[in-house]
Order: structure tokens, then sequence, then C-alpha cells
């Protein structure tokens, strides 16, 4: 599996937003701003899923190829399993 800084950042970003909640809800503000950003976090979350599958599917795509292997729909069809159950 490859974890680009791509994906390191996004997710070091979400932890920022989930402090930033916490320290939202201590604080005592109102639900509705709070679920506004814990919906946020949920949408960073998501596309940081989505960049971690693609960029793990590029890499196996790649060595598949260099492997020989020029069957890939495997390999794709795992990526999208994976899309799909994180949703």
């Amino acid at each position: 599996m490859i974890y680009n800084d791509k994906s390191i950042n996004r997710l070091k970003r979400a932890e920022g937003q989930i402090k930033g909640i916490l320290r939202m809800i201590e604080e005592g503000k109102d639900c509705k701003e709070v679920i506004t950003q814990l919906s946020a976090a949920r949408s960073a979350i998501d596309r940081t899923i989505a960049v971690i599958v693609s960029s793990n599917l590029e890499h196996c795509i790649r060595e598949s190829m260099e492997a020989g292997n020029g069957d890939s729909s495997k390999i794709v069809e795992e990526a999208v399993n994976l899309l799909v159950k994180s949703r």
C-alpha cells in the first residue's frame, strides 16, 4: 500500500477539524455550527479515502503492467469495492 504526502496532509487537516469541533463542543457552541463542521470533516475524510484508493489503484496497475500482467480488471474491481464499502 502506498500512502503519499497528499493523503497524509489531508488526514492531518481532518484531524485539525476534529480537534476544532471538540473545542467548539467544550465551548458550548450552537448545535448547527457543530453539525456543519462535523459534516465538513466527514467530507474531508471521504475525499481522503478516494485519494488513498486512487493512489493505490494507480500503483497496483503500474506494478501489474511492469510484471507483464495486462489484465488489471481484478485490481480495478477491488478498488471500486473499497470505495463502495467506505460509503
